[in-house]
């Protein structure tokens, strides 16, 4: 396929549908972050701040060692280049980057969490993670943060009488702590733990996308005007740009300005030898439906109409089995590896996983074999690297 340049004004020829598509993906097409009614805090600076704080405090783990930034690194697109992320322990499951997460209406590959402050709270408490407790995390904000989360949140309870190690979750010592604490104790911990994820997800909100190569070309593109020469697209990354909204149909999933539907897709990744089972979506339909601060829990801010997802979501289907996240591709090209738990190490074995279209262990993979051409497959590639330029 030779790059066709429209007369006289040195543009590659796209047709109007091309353009539309691609328009459709630029970056300035992104609309502004809707309100989340269940986190009435979410656009305040004083629980962003605290937030920003939290995120990269190590007190915020049992071993004091750990915190969310280990995995999320500030220079790395806030993950950590590793198959699956370490904290604690080593988990099953691949750092997801932030940029532009508060856009996302689930949370973790397999959906799980139906908000970001109900995500934030989970890593906290995971064994493998930061392996903390909540009772723990009320007490060390209460001891450090006190001032400041009362400047936010209102008074924080009377923790006099809470053990200083207990959780629903986490050892039989901290459930048996839990269970023997009272209904207002407990309720009052819930919240101040509920407080803390509502305060990370309000940084968490600040972390947006920055515009790349290929946003700036989209733009000329779009207005007629002639792309400078660093963002001229070569033959190859044109080729690989006209597949990836064509032939290689990725844009039926990697749609819109961040490159995802936001939607679960099984697509035939194997498993990764040692790992425990990990079926994807199908179950965290059950985790997201029993989670104490999901949307229709206690600790939502606002009513309950904004709990959609949750209460429309789908609940069974084998297009759930080994479904997980369809990931943004801003960036991609500079965070290997790939996939759910690390599967491919390059750009070029997830193309070549998607052209060859391998059956799933388990359900049935959606994508179909599209044989592609070593030139398609590296063209693909180098439309990807634009993504992150």
């Amino acid at each position: 396929m030779a790059m066709a340049v429209l007369a006289g004004c040195g543009q590659p020829e796209f047709s109007d549908a091309e353009k539309k598509t691609i328009a459709s993906l630029a970056l300035n097409t992104l609309p502004p972050l809707k309100p989340d009614t269940t986190n009435r805090f979410a656009d305040v600076p004083a629980a962003a701040a605290l937030g920003s704080t939290l995120f990269f405090d190590t007190g915020m783990s049992g071993d004091g060692m750990v915190s969310c930034s280990t995995c999320h690194k500030i220079d790395r697109q806030f993950q950590d280049d590793l198959p699956q992320a370490v904290g604690v322990g080593r988990t099953n499951r691949r750092t997801m980057p932030l940029a532009g997460v508060a856009h996302d209406p689930w949370f973790f590959w397999d959906g799980r969490r139906d908000s970001l402050w109900a995500q934030a709270l989970t890593p906290l408490e995971n064994p493998l993670e930061q392996a903390g407790n909540r009772a723990a995390f009320a007490h060390y904000i209460k001891a450090r943060f006190g001032e400041r989360y009362e400047r936010i949140f209102g008074p924080l309870p009377d923790l006099s009488k809470v053990p200083a190690n207990a959780s629903p979750l986490g050892t039989d010592a901290e459930k048996a702590a839990w269970s023997a604490m009272s209904d207002q104790q407990t309720e009052d911990v819930n919240r101040v733990f509920a407080n803390i994820g509502k305060a990370i997800a309000a940084f968490e909100r600040s972390i947006a996308p920055p515009q790349t190569r290929f946003d700036r070309f989209a733009i000329d593109l779009a207005t007629g005007a002639k792309p400078k020469d660093e963002d001229a697209f070569s033959p190859e990354e044109i080729l690989g740009l006209k597949l990836f909204i064509g032939k290689a149909n990725c844009v039926t999933c990697h749609t819109g300005p961040r490159f995802t539907d936001n939607s679960f897709h099984n697509t035939g990744v194997p498993p990764v030898k040692g790992l425990p089972p990990d079926r994807g979506r199908v179950d965290a339909v059950r985790q997201v439906e029993a989670d104490p601060f999901n949307c229709l829990g206690d600790f939502r801010d606002g009513g309950a109409g904004a709990c959609g997802e949750l209460r429309f979501m789908v609940k069974s289907g084998p297009e759930l089995i080994r479904a997980y996240k369809t990931p943004s591709l801003r960036g991609a090209a500079t965070r290997a590896p790939y996939m759910h738990a690390g599967q491919f190490s390059s750009l070029d074995e997830v193309v070549a996983h998607y052209s060859k279209a391998p059956a799933s262990v388990e359900g049935v993979s959606e994508i179909h074999p599209l044989q592609l051409s070593d030139r398609e497959r590296a063209s693909l590639v180098a439309f990807l690297k634009t993504l992150a330029e």
